[in-house]
């Protein structure tokens, strides 16, 4: 189980690193593998591994690509706080609640991603308007923080489309953001996990050595081979995300 778990750790760091969605491989692989822990040990022990990839993908990107910090800054310094705020009520709503809002979202986003193939290969510099950056702060440093502190599977993806649909970036400028925004809504939630004891320190050390190698193999993975390569992981992970809450909507029990 615990080379699963570091397996696990090192596919989701590269899932993220690239497009986001590296809780949709770790979560289910904790709740299967360390059954005794309770959501929100599993959600706090899950961001202290991601933290780590987080933050070595965005450094990576940040020393090859450049980034919008007059976007990315404030969203970053927003998120630290609502994912603490989301995380404070982790494990208080049952998925039940939510799960087929985020199912309509992702379906939706879907649908968005594939009949536009040109959103995302180029960068629109004209959508950079006061409005329109106002909005994405609110949104990814917002909005997805909160929803990344309180369960967070998704955030990532969400968090690039975001910078993509709202503020025109392509999406390796777009992922680059999001990896500065995920890493201030790991590490809000993760305070707020650490505080009310709910981490697994030696577990979720092992998970995050792993996690950091696949972020560093990711990151430079998207650099080199471009928005194109960045797109078609997105929609896959988007369409196995679907699947994912479906089945569980479905009544459908599987990792």
């Amino acid at each position: 189980m615990i080379v699963t778990l570091l397996v696990a750790a090192a596919a989701a760091g590269w899932v993220d690193a690239v497009v986001g969605g590296g809780g949709l491989l770790l979560l289910p692989a904790l709740l299967v593998a360390a059954p005794q822990l309770s959501l929100p040990t599993v959600l706090g022990t899950n961001k202290l591994a991601a933290i780590c990839g987080t933050s070595t993908a965005a450094v990576t990107y940040a020393r090859k690509t450049k980034i919008d910090w007059g976007v990315a800054a404030p969203s970053a310094a927003l998120a630290l706080l609502c994912a603490g705020c989301g995380a404070l009520l982790a494990g208080s709503i049952p998925p039940e609640a939510y799960r087929p809002v985020v199912l309509v979202v992702l379906v939706a986003v879907a649908v968005f991603v594939t009949v536009r193939p040109a959103m995302g290969r180029a960068e629109h510099m004209e959508k950079r308007t006061a409005l329109r950056r106002g909005a994405v702060v609110s949104v990814a440093g917002g909005l997805i923080a909160a929803y990344d502190g309180l369960i967070g599977p998704g955030t990532g993806t969400f968090l690039v489309l975001a910078f993509t649909a709202i503020v025109g970036a392509d999406f390796v400028h777009g992922s680059a953001m999001a990896k500065l925004v995920n890493t201030g809504t790991n590490l809000g939630a993760l305070i707020v996990f650490a505080a009310t004891g709910h981490v697994e320190w030696l577990l979720g050390a092992g998970m995050a050595v792993c996690n950091i190698a696949g972020a560093v193999i990711g990151a430079r993975m998207a650099l080199r081979k471009g928005s194109g390569f960045v797109r078609v992981v997105l929609l896959v992970v988007v369409l196995a995300l679907i699947v994912k809450l479906g089945a569980a909507q479905l009544g459908i029990s599987w990792p």
